[in-house]
């Protein structure tokens, strides 16, 4: 049901989750407020972002259908009752977006709620970190991501998991600046995941691009309790990818699953 993933379909994500035996599954989908600049290329750049932005490449989110994606999770619960089907939203800029967000909320009941920050303000509207790289410092960029984070958690108390804190290494430009280093980011990086950890919030462990080790380390050395697995499927054939290997480096940095298999892992 999100409005970036066209080709997406729950029930076969469901379907391959039972194959490969997931106890659980969330959908969480994007429900995003943020006008922003797309670039004319980039590694993110496609048909489908280009047919929603205007002559001047700015993209205004379509709305989200939230009654219809409701319906949606009652129709996958009712075909896998022996799968454990999550209801959810990724908030995009939560601190940017609260009324709009409750708005959103009000409908009905939604499981999980992430909070994700996709966007940076550039040039006097907001755009990705991949259509930012090419004319400023890459490191800058980064720096100015993470202290938003760490702003996003302090000012919105509307989610309870905080999505891919490693966003812009997704697009960092390796060309110009080399391998992605998260240790040149470690003040920025501990100062996000203490401001989460103090809100009591869990940190996703998204497999879409491995997070690094030295992020999980700061987030227990910071007073991260809890940890979700999120694989970003917007294919039914990305659903659990990556799993296997991040569920290995949790356990290697002290965290278990919960009681229940769709609990948050917590600190061993």
């Amino acid at each position: 049901m999100s409005w970036d993933t066209a080709v997406g379909d729950m029930e076969q994500s469901c379907v391959r989750a039972m194959e490969l035996g997931l106890p659980a599954i969330a959908f969480t989908e994007h429900l995003d407020h943020t006008v922003w600049r797309i670039a004319s290329d980039g590694p993110y750049v496609s048909d489908q972002l280009t047919a929603l932005a205007d002559a001047g490449g700015i993209l205004t989110p379509p709305a989200f259908d939230a009654a219809g994606y409701l319906e949606a999770i009652e129709r996958c619960r009712d075909r896998f009752p022996q799968l454990r089907v999550l209801s959810g939203l990724e908030l995009g800029e939560p601190h940017r977006h609260g009324d709009q967000i409750a708005r959103v909320l009000a409908v009905g009941r939604f499981d999980r709620l992430l909070g994700s920050l996709h966007t940076l303000p550039d040039q006097g509207t907001f755009a990705e970190p991949w259509g930012i790289y090419p004319y400023r410092d890459p490191y800058d960029v980064v720096r100015a991501y993470l202290a938003d984070v760490a702003r996003m958690v302090a000012t919105s108390d509307m989610f309870s998991v905080l999505a891919h804190i490693d966003y812009p290494a997704r697009s960092w430009p390796t060309e110009n600046a080399g391998s992605f280093d998260p240790a040149a980011f470690e003040e920025e990086f501990r100062h996000a995941l203490r401001e989460t950890a103090g809100s009591g919030r869990a940190l996703e462990v998204n497999t879409r691009l491995p997070l690094h080790p030295s992020v999980l380390t700061w987030w227990h050395d910071e007073g991260g309790d809890a940890i979700t697995f999120g694989s970003d499927a917007h294919l039914p054939g990305s659903v659990g990818h990556g799993f296997p290997e991040a569920a290995h480096m949790a356990e290697a940095h002290g965290f278990r699953p919960g009681k229940n298999p769709y609990d948050l892992w917590g600190r061993g």
